[in-house]
């Protein structure tokens, strides 16, 4: 079994990059199986509790307030209303359940009803993330309190290309959240976003900053960007579908992170509607073992249940048991 590093160095991680694509996949998938069973995918659903109105300016994000993409900013749902959400992705395989907020940080007042969502959905048996913005250290110790298992906190792309995408924080800031989040006790659930124009170096930067954590993320969604009109990147590559990662250098980013990270989730995210299944089925083959299921992704379209259900009757595939994640983590450390 590979053990899990944290002393990687950028160039060890692109030579993995540049090796032949079906051995880069095979020594992936060697990994993959030393700590995870190979036909087993986590099912996961996002849910928006806040859309919109976001005062940061990510150039990918149609929830900011830069943006012209036609979002309509809501208040914080109601409780009730998440928790039933919570029930629906639950009946149809959905083991965790992930709430995001268009906030820059939360506020004091939302914490009650945040923590109220939290022990809800804890209580129906599945794993809860949320993702909020920006932490104090005394809000990750309160979600920690009621019960939160996972916190997503994206770095979205290497350090060199981050001021590119977002000027209003810094990869400072976001590594600074995942700390407070680490010292709360909480697991961590970061990653980033690959077809925003940048090259393979970004690529290998980007999973270098996360796989040099002292830990690593428990989850390691990894997502294809969805140009959106009305927002910096989506007016930019919209029209020029080569400026974007094609399949196979998604596949070597998938792989890639199951190597350096041996022991993570690497979650296929935003993008996968747009996938055909031969690809999906060569990142599940590469060490990606968790997707996001349903119909939406906070404002991005998503695969469907019945579609996904039908893809994984044709490669095999069956949904990772509820205890199942924590489980093999806990072996694998």
């Amino acid at each position: 079994m590979s053990e899990a590093r944290s002393d990687w160095t950028r160039e060890e991680i692109a030579a993995l990059f540049d090796l032949p694509f079906t051995e880069l996949v095979f020594r992936a998938a060697e990994v993959h199986r030393a700590r995870f069973a190979a036909d087993e995918v986590q099912l996961s659903t996002l849910l928006s509790i806040k859309t919109g109105g976001c005062v940061e300016d990510c150039g990918y994000c149609a929830q900011s307030v830069k943006a012209d993409a036609g979002v309509t900013a809501t208040k914080l749902m109601d409780v009730q209303a998440v928790l039933q959400s919570a029930a629906q992705a639950r009946d149809h395989g959905s083991t965790r359940f992930c709430m995001g907020a268009a906030w820059r940080n939360p506020k004091a007042r939302d914490m009650p009803a945040i923590v109220a969502m939290v022990e809800g959905v804890r209580a129906m048996g599945m794993e809860t993330c949320m993702t909020l913005g920006m932490l104090e250290p005394a809000q990750a110790r309160q979600l920690a309190d009621a019960g939160l298992d996972y916190y997503n906190h994206n770095i979205d792309t290497s350090p060199e290309r981050y001021a590119d995408i977002i000027t209003t924080r810094t990869m400072a800031d976001r590594l600074e959240t995942l700390a407070y989040v680490r010292e709360a006790g909480i697991n961590v659930c970061s990653g980033g976003i690959v077809g925003m124009g940048e090259t393979r170096a970004d690529r290998v930067g980007f999973i270098h900053t996360l796989a040099t954590l002292p830990q690593h993320p428990e989850s390691v969604p990894v997502n294809a960007l969805v140009p959106i009109r009305g927002t910096v990147l989506g007016d930019m590559l919209a029209d020029t579908p080569l400026a974007q990662i094609d399949d196979i250098e998604f596949v070597r980013t998938v792989a890639a992170a199951r190597i350096c990270m041996p022991a993570s989730m690497v979650r296929l995210s935003a993008g996968r509607e747009s996938m055909s299944e031969a690809a999906q089925a060569l990142c599940f083959m590469a060490g990606a073992n968790s997707i996001f299921t349903g119909d939406r992704l906070l404002t991005a379209p998503n695969a469907g249940d019945d579609r996904d259900a039908a893809m994984f009757a044709r490669l095999g595939l069956r949904a990772m048991a509820a205890s199942a994640t924590h489980a093999e983590f806990e072996a694998a450390e």
